[in-house]
């Protein structure tokens, strides 16, 4: 056995091993990575920054250092470790972790400065190899849950299960259905003292993680292949967790404005009267909604990038017509090309001519039976096949549309028992920091889907480099939220499906993708109900993605289906969330920069609640809506009985009438009329005037709700909402904050950054919890006007626009 040591970094010329010499700690070295060898395998553990541990492990010699998940700036950057032998362990410390490898054993132990386990090997075995594949066991504390992996089925927290991670056309998968349309193999440990972790398997390959379900108090996770490459984030809570995360696989990019609105899709609108007859409606009826979409009946033959003539005669002034209604369209785009050799059919021929379609192994094309039959299947993994994906979008841009939704890309074929191509297929990587090689499909069946996405929103990047692109995606692996915003597939119009929506939600915003949705009201099985659809659409209005979409063979379900007491409900929900437009967008803006999801468990905000037993914050049905807003639905949602809601502590505000709670806990009675949702004490939460799109310019004054509390704080975003001229300094940033104290409020506008103009004229400062008799109010000290409400306990306060540090007391 041998157990050598070498810089593979900054210390050049390090020749000696650390095991053979037993340098104490006091003698420790400085390295930009450690190596060790034994028994054939080595290892290497790195840390591309101080919170963050890399470990790559490899029989005669490590893996290709590539990766389609982790961005080069982060995988390429080393932090430098101190490295120290006790005799029995390699000691490696940062500043923010130490990790312990045993020298017989190599048992591996990550802790915090102090002492905290972060994550640790088990004590047997910590590592296994089997016909190719390996798998790697974790201890599983007591006190931890598990979150992330996407938005696989079965509960928020992810202990005492185990999951398969390989992209599936999963049609009809029920509550515990297993494996769904994307694989995202990170997870969020958390701890009841409100420690966290993140581990991040980069390895593209069929894998696994099990959670203690088929060993006892084991975390264990593999794959059927490929390299052993994983990341340890030391946190230590979970919001710094989810900024690690985002630091390696990259935050989505800032999606345009109107993809926060409300999405009104079917498969399909059979031809344009059709989709003109639902955009009429939505405007004659006052839905407020920012987006169409049109699914494959608009296509020739179901041919991606083709249009029917007779269906769809002219869509250049379709669009043109629905852009002046403040509509936007996305059209569906699958990534099987019809196979049409001699048919005039263009994606085929540029692609046959380029050479772009994955092989079988006898080099011929791939051939698999899709919507338009036999269909080839571009080779995403190469960069210059992508760029010819991309530029097949030229037509349809220039045509008007909005958007481009990529579907079918786990990939799904047709009467194959496994759902998709066969694992000999051969893809050809020909991408920058990987060797240029053969890779088969088991190897990039799982990042096919995100490679399309990429292509895709690559492709409209260059045809328009000045407008945010916006592209959905049903497929997808760790780091596509850099490409796409998904969904949770085909899910079903039941009870069930409508309560599982919450937590896959919430655990795609942990695992990257903080622009997710479902398919409001169920895509496939019976209709919905009026109740099933009204509740979820109330749901949904708090959800980051707000799309309804139904099955070709159901019945209709917009928003007016079920008559017009259903319809003034869903109405209402979906006009509150644009009147909460102006929070929702400085919720996506913050995603950008951090991570950090839309929509959260509430333990993200509240760590607390975990040493509490509540089931993860009050129940897995509560979610929160940036860290201000606490949605709380029946845990039984079709129930008609009366159910508690706790809260993390007192002094909450209920969002609809603005009243202040007695305590931390409210008995609700389900109503159909009503989602109860609460405001965080010492909230400040932004809203607009209504309009019907986000394409409309709101009028008037700006209303800033404040609710006092601890931690009073707000902040406003603003830009034009589609380009990128925010990077160039066109936007609008401010911090509100405000605080309590002798009877009274003040509440502090700092200075503005950016030279971005907004739409509002002045603020509507409404006050909500002031229960004294009278109240005064004095900007930068000049007296201002109060209207005071006793029975709503609020003061009202109309102030011009402040962009300058201001202060605004109010007293009794």
């Amino acid at each position: 056995m041998r157990h050598a040591v070498r810089n593979t970094g900054a210390v050049v010329g390090l020749a000696f091993a650390l095991a053979a010499l037993a340098i104490s700690p006091a003698l420790a070295v400085s390295l930009q990575r450690f190596h060790a060898a034994r028994d054939g395998q080595d290892i290497e553990i790195s840390a591309p920054r101080a919170d963050i541990l890399r470990v790559r492990i490899g029989r005669s010699g490590l893996p290709e250092d590539a990766s389609w998940a982790v961005v080069d700036a982060a995988r390429t950057a080393t932090t430098p470790i101190d490295v120290a032998d006790d005799g029995v362990a390699s000691v490696l410390t940062t500043p923010a972790l130490q990790a312990r490898l045993n020298k017989s054993t190599w048992r591996l132990t990550v802790v915090d400065p102090a002492g905290h386990t972060i994550l640790a090997d088990t004590d047997s075995g910590a590592l296994d190899f089997h016909n190719g594949g390996f798998r790697l066991r974790k201890a599983m504390p007591v006190d931890a849950h598990y979150f992330g992996l996407g938005d696989k089925t079965g509960g928020l927290d992810r202990r005492g299960q185990a999951f398969t991670l390989w992209n599936t056309d999963a049609f009809g998968y029920g509550e515990s259905g297993d494996p769904l349309y994307k694989s995202i193999p990170f997870v969020l440990g958390a701890d009841e003292l409100g420690h966290a972790f993140g581990l991040l398997l980069d390895n593209t390959w069929r894998g696994f993680f099990d959670f203690g379900k088929s060993e006892r108090d084991t975390l264990s996770f593999g794959a059927e292949g490929g390299p052993i490459d994983y990341y340890v984030l030391a946190g230590p809570d979970a919001k710094a967790v989810v900024k690690q995360y985002a630091w390696l696989t990259g935050a989505a990019p800032l999606a345009p404005m109107w993809a926060l609105g409300f999405q009104q899709s079917r498969y399909s609108y059979k031809n344009e009267a059709e989709l003109r007859d639902i955009a009429d409606r939505l405007r004659a009826d006052r839905i407020p909604a920012d987006v169409l979409y049109m699914d494959i009946d608009y296509q020739d033959r179901n041919r991606p990038f083709t249009v029917n003539p007779k269906a769809y005669p002219d869509l250049a002034k379709l669009f043109a017509d629905l852009r002046g209604m403040n509509l936007r369209v996305v059209m569906i785009t699958d990534l099987h090309v019809a196979d049409a050799p001699n048919a005039g059919y263009s994606p085929y021929d540029t692609g046959k001519a380029g050479n772009v379609f994955l092989k079988n192994p006898d080099c011929s094309d791939y051939v698999g039976l899709v919507w338009p039959g036999n269909a080839v299947f571009p080779d995403f993994s190469r960069s210059s096949v992508r760029d010819w994906w991309g530029g097949l979008y030229a037509g349809f841009h220039a045509a008007g549309a909005a958007g481009f939704w990529n579907d079918m890309n786990e990939p799904a074929i047709f009467q194959r028992r496994d759902r998709t191509m066969p694992l000999e297929t051969v893809h050809h990587i020909e991408e920058p920091g990987f060797a240029a090689r053969t890779a088969s499909h088991s190897e990039m069946h799982n990042v096919y889907g995100m490679l399309n996405s990429r292509g895709t929103y690559e492709g409209l990047l260059k045809i328009a480099p000045d407008e945010r692109p916006f592209v959905l995606t049903r497929a997808s692996f760790a780091g596509g939220q850099r490409y796409a915003a998904t969904w949770s597939g085909d899910n079903s119009s039941t009870w069930n499906h409508l309560k599982l929506s919450i937590p896959q939600l919430i655990n795609l915003g942990l695992s990257g993708f903080g622009y997710a949705g479902d398919d409001i009201g169920g895509y496939g099985g019976s209709a919905p109900s009026p109740e099933l659809l009204t509740r979820w659409i109330e749901i949904g209005a708090f959800n980051p993605i707000f799309r309804d979409h139904v099955a070709t063979d159901k019945p209709r379900q917009e928003v007016w289906v079920h008559g017009l007491e259903q319809e003034a409900i869903r109405r209402r929900y979906i006009e509150e969330r644009y009147r909460l437009m102006p929070y929702l967008y400085s919720l996506a803006e913050e995603n950008s920069r951090n991570g950090m999801p839309l929509m959260r468990p509430v333990f993200l905000e509240f760590p607390d609640v975990l040493a509490k037993g509540w089931d993860f914050g009050g129940t897995m049905d509560q979610f929160m809506l940036g860290a201000d807003l606490l949605v709380a639905p029946p845990s039984a949602m079709e129930s008609p009985a009366a159910y508690g809601v706790r809260l993390p502590g007192a002094g909450w505000y209920d969002y609809w009438s603005g009243l202040r709670l007695a305590g931390a806990a409210t008995e609700e009675i389900p109503a159909l009329d009503r989602m109860p949702v609460f405001v965080r004490p010492g909230a400040i939460i932004p809203r607009q005037p209504l309009v019907q799109s986000t394409g409309e310019t709101p009028k008037g004054a700006l209303e800033l709700a404040v609710y006092p509390g601890d931690s009073c704080r707000g902040e406003l975003y603003l830009d034009d909402g589609v380009s990128f001229a925010f990077q160039r300094g066109a936007f609008l940033r401010q911090k509100v904050t405000c605080a309590s104290g002798q009877g009274g409020v003040t509440m502090t506008f700092g200075g503005r950054e950016g030279d971005f103009k907004p739409w509002w004229n002045g603020f509507t400062i409404v006050l909500h919890g002031w229960t004294a008799s009278n109240a005064t109010a004095f900007l930068n000290g000049l007296a201002v006007n109060v209207v005071r409400d006793p029975r709503m306990q609020t003061l009202t306060i109309e102030l011009p626009d402040i962009s300058s540090l201001s202060v605004l007391q109010i007293g009794a």
